[in-house]
């Protein structure tokens, strides 16, 4: 497929960039978009490539075919890391799970996950690496980890995150089963889709929204925000103290700040 505006060329993820968002399409219909180590590989290579961007202002991940993502490549663990048996190789390819699921929680751009169909197991994972969610009513959604076998290991922390550790314990020791509207209820949807021709609008509204906002002050918030779930209290005043010091004396600040005083609209970088 053809880059765009630089970035890496992709065969399983569809791209599309349009007013300074990009939105990203699995699309591997032979395995419900589940997360193979090339489609894993592809999306961390474009999300690393979007990271110092700043007239990239939001990311939106779904999946084509009425998909959103199954969770792993089951066949790939199969022939790759258990047929394998190598101990060493399946902790290294654990830990490379691991960073595509924080680089997608700590991108600075603000990221949409909106789920049809399923979401299952890793799948679920990325959807709480999410700043947004927009569901539809029938989507499907459950950590299924534990009937193969194996655990949630590196989505742990962000379904933690993303739902509190009740509901977390709950959802990955019982492999529940569950839709749209009861993921809005939980937390893990932001907003509920009732036909999959109302994502458009939602997505639309939250597009406008974001993008009223300065891109690195978006940045820098979210930075903050991810910061106060492990730093100590001082050290988190001294953190969003040069945060703000960073962001007050800086082109976006001053742009801001003037336009407002002259009752204009502010203009980013990148408009």
């Amino acid at each position: 497929m053809r880059t765009i505006n630089e970035l890496p060329q992709t065969s399983t993820i569809d791209q599309e960039l349009e007013g300074g968002w990009l939105t990203l399409w699995f699309n591997t219909p032979d395995n419900r978009n589940a997360l193979s180590a090339e489609l894993s590989a592809e999306l961390m290579a474009v999300l690393e490539a979007v990271r110092p961007r700043r007239d990239i202002r939001g990311v939106t991940l779904r999946g084509r075919n009425g998909i959103f993502c199954s969770g792993g490549d089951l066949k790939g663990f199969r022939t790759e890391l258990q047929g394998q048996g190598d101990r060493g190789a399946v902790i290294e390819a654990s830990r490379q799970a691991g960073a595509l699921f924080n680089t997608v929680n700590t991108l600075p751009q603000t990221v949409i996950v909106i789920v049809e169909g399923a979401a299952m197991a890793g799948g679920f994972g990325l959807v709480c690496c999410a700043d947004l969610v927009i569901v539809t009513a029938d989507a499907r959604f459950a950590l299924t980890e534990t009937t193969l076998g194996i655990p949630p290991a590196q989505i742990a922390r962000f379904v933690v995150q993303r739902l509190g550790l009740s509901t977390a314990r709950r959802l990955m020791l019982t492999a529940a089963r569950f839709k749209g509207a009861e993921a809005q209820t939980i937390g893990l949807a932001d907003f509920l889709a009732p036909e999959a021709s109302d994502i458009a609008p939602l997505e639309a509204a939250i597009r406008e929204q974001v993008l009223r906002c300065a891109p690195q002050a978006n940045a820098v918030t979210k930075a903050l925000v991810l910061a106060t779930q492990n730093t100590p209290p001082d050290a988190m005043t001294q953190l969003a103290a040069e945060g703000f010091a960073d962001c007050m004396l800086g082109d976006e600040a001053r742009e801001g700040i003037a336009a407002f005083i002259e009752k204009r609209r502010p203009v980013w970088a990148g408009e």
